[in-house]
């Protein structure tokens, strides 16, 4: 029997949206028709808060589909599932040939039934008793086990047809990316700000990023690492662009004219200023930062109220409340960490103090600043700026 495969992609927070959820679910499946194009011929429809992945003919890539498709935010669980005709005959023997290669490691399973279409003629009752004693039958290795079950076996009557699968694969939640906002990441070559990133995105921003370098300070090789943990994100936030900007000029006026444990601080500032232009020019509400609250010395809630006077837009720092550790092991999750710790510089590593002031006095920063043309250089800095297209598809 030939065994027709779907992608069945269940809502996270979307079920949750009421006068307007359509704008949600449209550009959650507006996400996914893009990333189908790149594994084949698919149909991408939604019904029942749930949306369909269909391959059109034998060459689309189902597998590839399903691993992208893990990473759109907006979609909490993704199952692999046969449709078939919704008879019991058709749906019973789907079950014969399509569950035992899904069931060979199990010792003890359950089934669950879902009619969506209530004038299917068996409750869910009656098709999940069925759907166990074909199971069985087919396994006699296997056992019930209703409370703590190897594998959950589900057969879900629909509009469309029936469909039958066996275990969910966990997804990304959180809502559509392009649904809240857009957010300009301050993108450095460290474990925090990617993590920030797909944080923001999670909570559906579209992500632009900018990354201050120091050359010949930095080298290539720590912008090219930049751009590396970028292509690593658009696995989860899509293509974004990479706003590329020298801070050279600035550290170097800041150390011959400024208080040597000023230089971080100031530094900041300008890079926040900087940023804040960089984002009203990309059409971006807000910077973010993987800042985390006194993991270094510019990262105290003094210094944060410094250098967040610079900026002109609402500054994010999801990491704001996370320890380290917990970042480290997001940042594994997400893919980025091997790739943050490639031992290259960044330009805050250039001109650091032996002494930075950890508890800063806005206006005794601000009388530093003064020895410099603040808005002219960051102007120079900013007119300066070029940006890189980093596409998922690539």
């Amino acid at each position: 029997m030939k065994i027709k495969e779907i992608l069945l992609c269940k809502y996270g927070e979307i079920v949750l949206k009421g006068a307007n959820k359509n704008f949600f679910e449209d550009t959650l499946c507006s996400e996914l028709v893009r990333r189908a194009k790149r594994f084949g011929n698919f149909s991408v429809y939604r019904a029942q808060s749930t949306v369909y992945i269909e391959p059109m003919d034998e060459d689309a890539d189902l597998d590839g589909m399903l691993s992208s498709a893990s990473k759109v935010f907006g979609i909490a669980a993704i199952t692999r599932a046969a449709e078939c005709e919704k008879s019991l005959d058709a749906i019973l023997q789907t079950a014969r040939d399509y569950l035992p290669p899904l069931l060979g490691g199990a010792r003890t399973f359950k089934c669950e039934a879902r009619r969506s279409d209530k004038t299917f003629a068996y409750n869910s009752m009656e098709l999940s008793a069925e759907l166990g004693y074909v199971i069985l039958q087919a396994m006699p290795g296997l056992t019930v086990d209703v409370h703590r079950p190897d594998v959950t076996v589900r057969v879900e009557i629909r509009e469309k047809a029936a469909y039958i699968h066996a275990g969910q694969l966990h997804a990304a939640g959180g809502m559509p990316v392009g649904s809240n906002g857009r957010g300009l990441l301050l993108l450095s070559g460290g474990i925090d700000s990617p993590v920030a990133g797909y944080m923001m995105a999670k909570r559906g921003m579209r992500i632009e990023a900018v990354h201050f370098e120091s050359f010949p300070y930095t080298s290539e090789m720590a912008r090219d690492k930049v751009l590396r943990l970028a292509k690593l994100l658009t696995e989860y936030t899509g293509d974004m662009y990479v706003h590329v900007v020298s801070l050279t000029k600035i550290q170097e006026e800041l150390s011959r004219n400024c208080e040597e444990d000023y230089f971080t601080l100031l530094l900041r500032r300008y890079m926040m200023a900087i940023a804040t232009k960089v984002a009203n020019r990309c059409g971006c509400q807000t910077l973010i930062t993987g800042e985390s609250l006194g993991q270094v010395a510019s990262q105290t809630a003094e210094a944060i109220t410094v250098t967040d006077a610079a900026a002109g837009v609402p500054v994010l720092r999801p990491c704001i409340g996370m320890d380290k550790e917990e970042i480290i092991q997001l940042s594994r999750k997400i893919g980025t960490f091997d790739t943050s710790i490639e031992p290259y510089e960044d330009c805050c590593t250039v001109f650091t103090p032996r002494h930075p002031r950890t508890r800063p006095v806005l206006d005794k920063v601000l009388l530093q600043e003064k020895k410099l043309d603040f808005n002219a250089l960051v102007d120079e800095a900013f007119a300066g700026a070029y940006r890189v297209k980093i596409s998922y598809d690539d």
